[in-house]
């Protein structure tokens, strides 16, 4: 699923594990990257990435710029495989900028950045295909998402569903349907007044139309 979503080496700005600091300074001074992957001598292994603000660091304190830019490297140990899980791609990938991707010979694939991350779970929210998501708070007991949905299932389709729990309490934990564009004013209040019905309480409605989240 995640293949897709890289941007491979062939696309990408790398540095060899040679070259200097002030080497890549030149590179950054020139584009609007914030860090930039390491490479071995070859071009082939991953060896770990250097960050603009850490060339700005060493300027600051007036280190040799001539040394090579592993003097400086980090994420060294950043990175994940091919065949990595999205539960392992996506807390790797929260801090960072962009995370590198190698196959089972640490050959250096390319990136997966956290940018695109984000773009393929707004996506996934079908913000763009839908017309309103509803909030709901749930009572906390077994068994609340099925039985939200089944309610809303019999005015509408559910173009997608997320269950949070932000404050880690069960009596306060969240569901956003979002539901498609063919829904109007007459079927949403069929599904609040049910739901209402029903025990759930509406925390917000937020009509699509009105905002795009997606660029």
């Amino acid at each position: 699923m995640l293949e897709s979503l890289i941007k491979s080496k062939d696309e990408l700005v790398t540095v060899s594990e040679d070259a200097s600091i002030e080497d890549a300074l030149r590179i950054f001074e020139t584009t609007s990257f914030r860090a930039i992957p390491i490479l071995d001598t070859t071009g082939t292994l991953f060896r770990g990435v250097i960050y603009k603000m850490h060339i700005y660091q060493a300027q600051s304190q007036q280190r040799d710029l001539t040394l090579p830019v592993t003097s400086i490297m980090r994420n060294m140990t950043k990175f994940i495989q091919i065949d990595a899980t999205f539960f392992e791609t996506f807390f790797s990938l929260q801090d960072l900028p962009f995370i590198s991707v190698i196959d089972e010979n640490h050959n250096f694939i390319g990136i997966l950045t956290h940018s695109a991350m984000m773009n393929m779970l707004a996506s996934s929210w079908q913000t763009e295909q839908g017309r309103y998501t509803l909030t709901l708070l749930t009572d906390g007991e077994r068994g609340s998402l099925e039985r939200a949905a089944k309610y809303v299932s019999r005015y509408s389709t559910i173009s997608s569903a997320v269950s949070l729990n932000p404050d880690q309490n069960a009596l306060t934990q969240r569901i956003i349907f979002t539901l498609p564009r063919q829904v109007d004013e007459d079927i949403l209040s069929k599904i609040i007044k049910l739901l209402s019905r029903k025990g759930f309480r509406l925390e917000s409605i937020e009509d699509l139309n009105k905002q795009s989240y997606l660029s």
